[in-house]
């Protein structure tokens, strides 16, 4: 049996970490390991109980969900950050995604899509909800201010580094592929496409996947139209 992930529920609302934990303790593979009702808890809960996964809310008392994420992050490159909130506006997206969010998705995301969000960002996948994404790589194309800046692009070709193999993992990042589904489309094992992607964002000089898929539709590398993203 696999060791299950542990999550921490991080809201200032019991009765929606009590939800949370109804949903997720029904799932063999995950365990709640703690909760915390702000971002100053949740950064204790943290050092304390070394969650794989932190389930946080935005809107909190004291120090809100962005900056508990940032200081997660600092300090613990292992937990992954899932940002869970009812606002659905770019500067709580941007603001998330800046301080080092693996996800984020609306409050009203159904129990199969948080569930596959928390399995997605403990393997290493990004996860977004569509219409942030959709904004997310509106404004950068536009070449907005974009909270997750992107790093500099040396000759203006991100492919330049990449060998051929890593050019297919990049493009397959930018689809939107998780790490399962870029296995079964390229006909590797999972573990060399985690290898793969690891060197191409190193190559790319991009913090994680959310900079990668930033990157390739600024360079028109993917199809921009609803529904390729």
């Amino acid at each position: 049996m696999t060791d299950r992930i542990r999550v921490l529920l991080v809201d200032d609302q019991e009765l929606i970490r009590l939800g949370f934990r109804l949903v997720l303790e029904a799932e063999s593979d995950i365990e709640v390991v703690g909760e915390a009702a702000d971002g100053d808890e949740a950064v204790r809960a943290v050092a304390a109980l070394a969650p794989d996964v932190v389930l946080m809310d935005i809107r909190m008392p004291r120090a809100d969900g962005i900056a508990a994420t940032r200081a997660i992050v600092r300090a613990h490159a292992a937990t992954r950050v899932l940002v869970l909130t009812t606002f659905d506006l770019d500067e709580y997206a941007f603001g998330a995604l800046d301080a080092g969010a693996s996800g984020f998705l609306l409050k009203d995301a159904q129990r199969t899509e948080l569930t596959a969000a928390i399995r997605s960002v403990h393997r290493g996948d990004a996860v977004l909800a569509p219409a942030v994404t959709r904004r997310v790589i509106e404004r950068a194309t536009r070449g907005g201010g974009t909270a997750n800046p992107l790093p500099p692009d040396g000759a203006n070709d991100p492919l330049g580094d990449l060998t051929e193999r890593e050019r297919d993992v990049f493009l397959a990042i930018a689809e939107g592929m998780t790490n399962t589904e870029i296995a079964q489309s390229l006909y590797l094992s999972e573990s060399t496409v985690k290898t793969h992607v690891g060197r191409v964002l190193a190559k790319l000089g991009a913090r994680d996947r959310v900079q990668a898929v930033i990157m390739a539709h600024r360079h028109g590398l993917v199809d921009p139209r609803p529904g390729r993203s």
